[in-house]
């Protein structure tokens, strides 16, 4: 019960703030006091930025927004980063306002688009501020959910045009997770939108308590108990709270155990020293504990549901089918039989053919056992139905990549990371203590549990005290990835002119960071001008010039680098040309790697537009498709045997003979041409001879105190190219975001999408715009581009103004467009093939209309508009041609690219998104048939998707 004085500040709120009392006696709940701070700032007439951890509720000041407008007679728009977060919230706010007062906007979706609050991707807002839209009219507030979103290098821009644009009768509620920065995106939101408060919550709304799993115990990894109890199964932890958790040190018996565990690793199984190598050789390594395992000990320990965090799509599903192979199994009858009315409801439009391509039956197999996967390998469908599961508490483990953190509400009671280390595109890095927060954020399901729990599985090398680092860094810094594109350049002259465009992008989140970073940088500048004096002072030798004798060196390592760089693309080139000579039947031997040993050919696949990629089978029954990877030096055939007409590599059966054939095969010896020592390319470069003979000459050669000077001379050549490499990012940053603008427009401008102001104006039924405060003028093709929104978005101009597109039909317009979205997931070695033909030609006139808009590029010094991927382009057009998705996805790894049901559609759907574009923009007869194109790809699976 309230004391006196609550009641009494309780009533002077609802005096004060009427409209927020009528909101708050609708939730049935009270506001906790971070909510209550947002809405009373908001009901004061305030814009918000409120920063608080996943699931603490920063929704509800959001809710409020819409509210206060609907009182007010006001137009809200919600908007959220994914389609995914406006369908839900756009039905959260149905059963709240009702039909009739919502709508939702998506471009997937347009439902009731002109009501008084509408939910919408920010894509749309945005688009629609370019547009000058009615639907602005009457518009009293905007939420932007999940705004640190302007931090993604994709797609962040969009969040700083709404923001920067929006009219200043509008207020803004910026709702974001916990960042470290935010007094300094608050003083930015200031700056560009007039009064903000921010309000910043630390508090979890349910405590999270953190543990490591090692060798087969769960412990505390912070000490606020006795240690004697930690570790133990029962786990009755006090709740910590971020105070408590800061102040606190790594459990003592956690660190004892952790040693001891790793000390017998290094005795029997880690050890490097001689005289255990054949102990080594027959004692186990270390393995970690399996999944089955690991779920079946947080179930003993009442922790499930659980979300094991794997970074690894194949290892989720590899999860889920060890667990069901353990025989491990969490429902009963009861859930079951639910379960299955879920997957019934959620996938009875599935087109049925396309069902076992899918893995439909060892999913749901998975799902009845209350286990699944969740990644964006997985269709949609598939994705919403394990998080209706989940939520509802039917489904107790699921094996999810990082993406699950991002936005969906499907919080569970434990989260699990498997390893702190991730593979993010490039290489493997260690997890961030944002990431860390991030994912960790899913444990604690409000109103159901008490407190929520983290476990990090152990490993050798895992430190408890970088995972106690991890776990108090409970924010990270919110870093702007705003830039001006060519699509938003067009639309900024057009709607505001040249001068006044350059004012907005002056006013950007990230021209604000970049303007306060040039302090500290001016600093570093300093320091490493301070070190190269140093260094200087202590290389210096009056019997000659170390640095120029240092620079020798490395040019001496540069040319070997090259050279070695020259041989081995010599070396690749003669390997694809021996691979391209093969016949079906050749028998081969592969070198190395996982497929080493004799192979047949049963496809040389030789295309004109990729390098070979043999489809072979192995020895060992293994059938696939290698690349030039695969062959550091030329293949032969070393033998020939019989491939059967009509052979299916996807027959074990089929498979089984052939190796069988293969084995007996009667194979020459191939090892003695390949022992002929190849001589180094090194030792005949006359470059190479002329510096290594000036480095013998130089006086500074037979110093008796050389190395020592040299190693110093580095530190000198490091520490003045520091210096001026900060110096050229100082004078970079310095109005950085304007001078990219002015170079961006003067590409528009050579190209014809903009006219400078020079040009004579001539009558309004020409092809420019009257011009706006003597700005350049945008042309009729400037016009379109501004309505194109892709990351390609003036190739794609250039690809529709040259005609190039002319002539395709429906599947061929699909298959080289889907080069211009397509984003292979990692490097390939050798490019896919595509179709032959019309497709094949298109694709060749726009890799060369994109390299003369790479020239016009570099010569202006913007950044280059990125290549064609035709990793999608066989995929493409075999669906768009209306063949199934069986064979599309085995089309599309034959082509050279593997392709999963999720994959599919997701990039389908990119795909329909930018043909629909085209459908609206390009001129006839190319228009009507990206129409067709848009209509043959949203079908099956991808109409699924879409709702369509």
């Amino acid at each position: 019960m309230s004391s006196p004085a609550e009641r009494y500040a309780a009533a002077r709120r609802r005096t004060a703030h009427p409209t927020l009392a009528d909101f708050t006696a609708s939730l049935g709940f009270s506001l906790d006091p971070f909510q209550v701070e947002a809405c009373e700032a908001l009901d004061e007439g305030a814009g918000v930025l409120v920063c608080a951890p996943t699931g603490a509720g920063k929704t509800v000041v959001g809710e409020f927004a819409v509210h206060k407008a609907l009182a007010e007679g006001r137009k809200a728009f919600y908007t959220t980063p994914i389609k995914a977060l406006s369908n839900q919230k756009y039905n959260d706010l149905v059963d709240r306002y009702g039909e009739k007062q919502v709508g939702l906007l998506t471009g997937d979706n347009a439902i009731n688009g002109d009501a008084p609050v509408v939910v919408m991707t920010t894509e749309v807002l945005r688009n629609m501020l370019y547009a000058g839209s009615q639907a602005l009219d009457g518009l009293g507030y905007v939420v932007m959910d999940e705004v640190h979103y302007l931090a993604d290098r994709f797609r962040g821009a969009v969040w700083e045009e709404v923001i920067i644009h929006l009219p200043q009768s509008v207020t803004l509620v910026s709702l974001s997770a916990t960042v470290s920065n935010a007094e300094e995106f608050a003083d930015w939101l200031v700056t560009v939108r007039g009064h903000t408060k921010v309000v910043v919550s630390e508090v979890r709304p349910v405590p999270l308590w953190q543990h490591m799993l090692v060798g087969g115990r769960i412990f505390d990894l912070f000490s606020l108990r006795p240690a004697a109890h930690a570790g133990e199964p029962g786990l009755e932890p006090r709740a910590q709270s971020t105070r408590e958790r800061g102040a606190s040190v790594v459990d003592p018996e956690l660190v004892r155990f952790v040693r001891e565990h790793e000390r017998r690793l290094d005795t029997w199984g880690g050890g490097n020293g001689r005289g255990r190598d054949r102990e080594y050789s027959h004692r186990p390594r270390f393995r970690p504990p399996s999944r089955s395992s690991v779920v079946e000990r947080l179930d003993r320990a009442g922790l499930l549901p659980a979300i094991t965090f794997v970074f690894s799509r194949n290892g989720c599903d590899a999860a889920v089918n060890e667990c069901l192979r353990s025989g491990l199994r969490l429902t009963d009858e009861a859930e079951r039989a639910e379960i299955a009315q879920i997957v019934d409801e959620r996938t009875g439009s599935l087109p049925e053919e396309d069902l076992h391509v899918l893995g439909f039956w060892e999913w749901r197999e998975g799902l009845l056992a209350g286990l699944a996967a969740h990644h964006a390998g997985l269709v949609p469908a598939f994705k919403e139905t394990v998080e209706e599961c989940f939520v509802r508490g039917l489904v107790k483990a699921v094996f999810a990549t990082e993406t699950l953190a991002l936005g969906i509400n499907m919080p569970a009671r434990t989260v699990v990371l498997e390893r702190l280390v991730k593979w993010n595109g490039e290489a493997h890095v260690d997890v961030t203590p944002g990431e860390y927060t991030q994912l960790t954020g899913r444990a604690g399901r409000r109103g159901i549990d008490i407190e929520g729990h983290a476990v990090v599985i152990w490993a050798p090398g895992v430190d408890p005290a970088v995972v106690a680092g991890l776990a108090s860094t409970r924010t990270y810094p919110l870093r702007s990835s705003f830039r001006p594109s060519y699509n938003m350049a067009v639309n900024l002259v057009g709607s505001f002119g040249r001068a006044r465009a350059r004012e907005l992008l002056a006013s950007s989140f990230a021209q604000f960071q970049a303007d306060r970073s040039v302090v500290g940088l001016a600093r570093s500048a300093a320091r490493h001008e301070q070190d190269a004096e140093r260094w200087a002072a202590e290389m210096h030798s009056e019997a000659g010039d170390v640095a120029g004798y240092a620079q020798i060196r490395r040019e001496i390592t540069e040319r070997e680098k090259a050279l070695s760089r020259d041989s081995q693309a010599k070396r690749r080139s003669e390997a694809a040309e021996a691979l391209a000579a093969l016949r079906p039947g050749d028998v081969i031997r592969v070198p190395s790697g996982r497929r080493q040993g004799l192979a047949v050919v049963l496809d040389p696949g030789v295309t004109d537009l990729a390098e070979p990629r043999p489809l072979v089978l192995t020895e060992d029954k293994w059938a696939g498709r290698l690349s030039p990877v695969d062959f550091p030096t030329p293949v032969s055939a070393l033998a020939r045997v019989k491939v059967p007409k009509n052979f299916n590599h996807r027959s074990p059966h089929a498979r089984r003979d052939l190796a069988s054939t293969l084995r007996t095969a009667r194979v020459e010896n191939d090892l003695g041409a390949r022992r002929v020592k190849a001589r180094s390319a090194a030792a005949d470069d006359p470059v190479l001879a002329d510096l290594r003979r000036a480095l013998r000459a130089h006086p500074v050669h037979d110093l008796p105190d050389r190395e020592e000077r040299v190693r110093t001379a580095e530190r000198w050549y490091r520490a003045v190219k520091e210096a001026d490499a900060l110096q050229h990012r100082m004078a970079e940053r310095t109005g950085s975001l304007t001078r990219q603008f002015d170079r961006t427009c003067d590409v528009l401008e050579e190209l014809g999408y903009l006219v400078p102001e020079t040009v004579p104006l001539v009558q309004a039924d020409t092809d420019v715009v009257p011009a706006v405060d003597d700005v350049p003028l945008v042309t009729d093709e400037g016009r379109r581009l501004g309505r194109i929104w892709s990351e390609a978005d003036l190739l794609v101009a250039e690809c529709l103004r040259s005609g190039a597109w002319r002539g395709l039909n429906a599947p061929e317009l699909a298959a080289v467009v889907s080069t211009l979205v397509f984003e292979a997931r990692r490097e390939m070695a050798s490019q896919p093939a595509v179709p032959a033909g019309k497709v094949a030609a298109t694709i060749a006139e726009m890799r060369r209309i994109r390299l003369r808009l790479e020239d016009v590029e570099s010569a202006h010094g913007v950044p280059l508009t990125r290549d064609l991927d035709l990793g999608f382009a066989w995929a493409a057009y075999r669906w768009a041609d209306g063949q199934s998705l069986d064979r599309v996805l085995a089309g599309a790894e034959q082509a050279g690219t593997e392709l999963s049901g999720g994959d599919f559609v997701r990039w389908a759907r990119q795909l329909v998104d930018l043909l629909d574009q085209l459908a609206k923009v390009a001129e006839e007869p190319v228009a009507a048939v990206a129409r067709k194109a848009v209509d043959r790809v949203r079908r099956g699976v991808v109409a699924v998707a879409v709702g369509g």
